[in-house]
C-alpha cells in the first residue's frame, strides 16, 4: 500500500526535519510535516510518568485534531516523541523532567548546573547516562511504539557550543567529544532519536511490503 503522510506532533521545524532525514536514511521516501500543517499542536498536559506515556498523550491529542478536521485517517498518520536524559547514578533522573529539571522556567544552563551539582565528586565510572527517545505512531489500525537510546557519559565541565540542552555535558560512547562538539551531522546519525527513527523506518518498510 502507499504510505500516508506523517504529521509530527510538534511545531519545531528542526525536529520535523530531523525525523524526515532519519527516515530517509532508513530508506523511506515519505512525506513528513509538522503539526503546523493542521493548524498547530493542541495544548497537552504531559503528566504521564514515562516517555512513552507522554508521547502517547501528544499523539492522541494531535490524532483527535486531525480527525476532527475531517482528514482521512488512513492518509494522515501522527507521530509524537518524548525524550530526555537518564543518569544511572541519579536513578534515571532527570528523565521525563529533563527540560524542567531545575524548575518550570529553567534554562539549559540552569539544568546543566543542577546536573553537575548532583554529580559533584562522582568519578567517571559513576557518570554513565543515556539519552532516550520514544516515538508513538497512530493511524487507522496503527498503534506502534519505538524506543531509541544513545549511551554515554556526563563530563565534569561543559564543552562545545553547538546543540542544546545537555549536549555540552554528554559524550556518547565511542567519542571523547560531547554532542555540542561533534555537531549536528554526527548527532543526527547516532542520537537516540536517530535510533528510534531507524526502528520506525524498518517498520514502515515492512508494512509497505
Amino acid at each position: 500500500m502507499s504510505q500516508p503522510r506523517i504529521i509530527v506532533a510538534t511545531g519545531n521545524a528542526h525536529k520535523t526535519d530531523e525525523i524526515a532525514a532519519a527516515l530517509a536514511r532508513a530508506g523511506m521516501q515519505i512525506e513528513v510535516v509538522s503539526a503546523k500543517a493542521v493548524g498547530g499542536m493542541p495544548e497537552v498536559e504531559e503528566n504521564a510518568d514515562t516517555f512513552a506515556g507522554n508521547a502517547r498523550l501528544k499523539a492522541e491529542a494531535l490524532r483527535d485534531k486531525v480527525l476532527a478536521q475531517g482528514l482521512d485517517g488512513a492518509a494522515n498518520w501522527v507521530l509524537a516523541d518524548d525524550s530526555g536524559l537518564e543518569v544511572e547514578a541519579l536513578d534515571g533522573a532527570p528523565g521525563i523532567y529533563s527540560a524542567r529539571y531545575a524548575g518550570p522556567d529553567a534554562t539549559d544552563a540552569d539544568n546543566n548546573a543542577k546536573l553537575l551539582n548532583a554529580l559533584a565528586g562522582k568519578p567517571p565510572h559513576e557518570r554513565g547516562a543515556r539519552f532516550t527517545c520514544t516515538l508513538v505512531l497512530l493511524g487507522d489500525g496503527v498503534d506502534e511504539t519505538f524506543a531509541g537510546h544513545c549511551p554515554g557519559q556526563i563530563l565534569e565541565v561543559p564543552s562545545g557550543d553547538a546543540g542544546f540542552g545537555y549536549d555540552p555535558l554528554f559524550a556518547p560512547d565511542g567519542y571523547e567529544e560531547t554532542f555540542a562538539q561533534l555537531g549536528g551531522a554526527v548527532k543526527d546519525r547516532i542520537s537516540h532519536r536517530a535510533h528510534a527513527c531507524q526502528l520506525l523506518g524498518q517498520w514502515l518498510s515492512a508494512s509497505e511490503a
